[in-house]
This record gives structure tokens, C-alpha cells and sequence, in this order.
């Protein structure tokens, strides 16, 4: 049980130093001494310190908004994707603990293997769900949520509008890399 908390702890680390270099990488401020400079560990520590400075700045943007009565609906929208995300998390997490008892109770090497497969299977998905909201954030996007359920993917976007050739720019985006051509991918928008 420690070890699957500290696997969670470790990939949502991994996620963020993803999520943050994507960001460096397309900001318009960037400056190729920085990049060029900067060893893997100054720019890690680096990113955490940056990290931690933007979320204070979002929660004065958020203060001074709700002082102002201006982007409270951006806020509530931002709360709701991140809603959504612990409750996947936490369904997985459930799941996974179950299978996790179904290894230790199991009499078979084969009911064992079985469990492990879904197990793995569980965290390759939420992987891959993470990758495609980095991906398509990249494509400057505000916020973007990627559920991949039953064999369908919903993917929901925060942005004034979408035009139908880059909802289905995020369909192909989406298809190549998850290596399915054929995967039935829903794209929504999520009105900023």
C-alpha cells in the first residue's frame, strides 16, 4: 500500500516536470541562453520553485478576481477539470487497491498475473492520459481533461472556441499516440 502511494506521489512529480518543461518550452519569454545553460538539476529545482510561485500567483489572481467580480467562472471551470481529475484518480486508485487484495488472496499464478496485467494496464492509461493533456496543452490550450474509458476517449477543452479543423486535429493528435487509428475520440469545449 505504501509502495502504490509512493509510485502515485513519484508520477504526479513526473507529470509536473513534464507539464512545467512543455511550458518553458513553448513560452514566448524563453531565452535560448537559459535553456542552453541550465544542467537537468538547476532546471528541475528550478521548475518546482516556479511552480510554487505560479500557484500563489493564481490564488492572488483568483482573490483579486472574486474581489473584482471578473474570471470567477474561469476559476469555477478550472476547479471543475481538477474535480474531475481527483475523481478519476481516486476510482482508479479504488480499483487498483481491489486488484491489489485480489493478488494477495489469489490461489493461481494466473488469477496473480491476471490482476497485475490490469494493474499495470490501469497505470499505463493513466499515463497515457496525462501525456495527451501535455500534448494538447502544447497546442496552446488553457486547460485540457483526457478520459480514456471503456475503449472511448473523452477529450474536453478550455478555450473560446474550436473550429471543427482543430477539434480534429486533437481526434488525429490524439489517435497517433495512443497507437489507435480507429479509437473513437470525443472532443468538447469547455467555454473559457
Amino acid at each position: 500500500m505504501l509502495l502504490k502511494k509512493q509510485t502515485v506521489w513519484l508520477l504526479t512529480m513526473l507529470s509536473l516536470v513534464v507539464v512545467l518543461t512543455v511550458y518553458y518550452t513553448t513560452s514566448p519569454e524563453q531565452t535560448n541562453e537559459f535553456a542552453a545553460t541550465e544542467d537537468a538539476a538547476k532546471e528541475n529545482t528550478a521548475k518546482e520553485n516556479t511552480a510554487k510561485e505560479e500557484a500563489a500567483t493564481e490564488n492572488a489572481k483568483g482573490e483579486q478576481a472574486a474581489e473584482d467580480g471578473s474570471s470567477v467562472s474561469t476559476i469555477a471551470s478550472d476547479e471543475v477539470f481538477e474535480e474531475m481529475r481527483l475523481q478519476l484518480d481516486e476510482q482508479r486508485s479504488k480499483e487498483e487497491e481491489q486488484l491489489t487484495e485480489t493478488m494477495s488472496e489469489a490461489k493461481t499464478a494466473e488469477e496473480k498475473s491476471a490482476a497485475q496485467d490490469k494493474i499495470e494496464e490501469l497505470q499505463k492509461l493513466s499515463d497515457n492520459e496525462k501525456m495527451m493533456e501535455t500534448l494538447i496543452k502544447a497546442e496552446n490550450y488553457d486547460d485540457v481533461l483526457v478520459r480514456a474509458v471503456d475503449g472511448k476517449v473523452n477529450v474536453t477543452v478550455k478555450a473560446g472556441e474550436l473550429s471543427a479543423e482543430a477539434a480534429n486535429d486533437i481526434v488525429q493528435l490524439v489517435r497517433e499516440n495512443l497507437n489507435q487509428p480507429n479509437a473513437f475520440v470525443a472532443v468538447k469545449i469547455d467555454p473559457k
